[in-house]
């Protein structure tokens, strides 16, 4: 009966979102919009690889703004989730890139890449 999205609704919210989107971005602003570096950095490199995202942006609710540090345990935005799994804010992102091991983990979760519409 601890459970976190139980205790709170904007874990609720947290979770209900991540479990209905593939990859899903806490971030600064919005993916048209960014409003930190780190967030438009992470916007920048799923765009790269042409990741469809949902972007969260944390700034409309200062609830939802410290909710997902406790949720992840993780204390900076931007959060990346794949497929419900924490990957990590913009730094892991960022080598996780340049390494090739981000396209690997969107590729092995089944997140289809680069479908644009011409």
């Amino acid at each position: 009966m601890t459970d976190q999205a139980a205790a709170s609704p904007v874990h609720a919210f947290i979770s209900d979102t991540i479990k209905g989107h593939d990859v899903v971005l806490f971030m600064k602003g919005t993916p048209d919009a960014p409003r930190c570096g780190f967030s438009s950095l992470a916007v920048q490199i799923l765009d790269h690889v042409g990741a469809s995202f949902v972007g969260v942006d944390v700034l409309q609710d200062e609830a939802l703004r410290e909710g997902i540090k406790t949720f992840s345990d993780w204390p900076t935005i931007p959060q990346l989730y794949i497929k419900g799994e924490f990957v990590g804010g913009s730094d892991i992102v960022r080598e996780m890139f340049n390494a090739g091991e981000l396209q690997a983990l969107l590729a092995e979760k089944g997140v289809a890449l680069g479908e644009v519409d011409a």
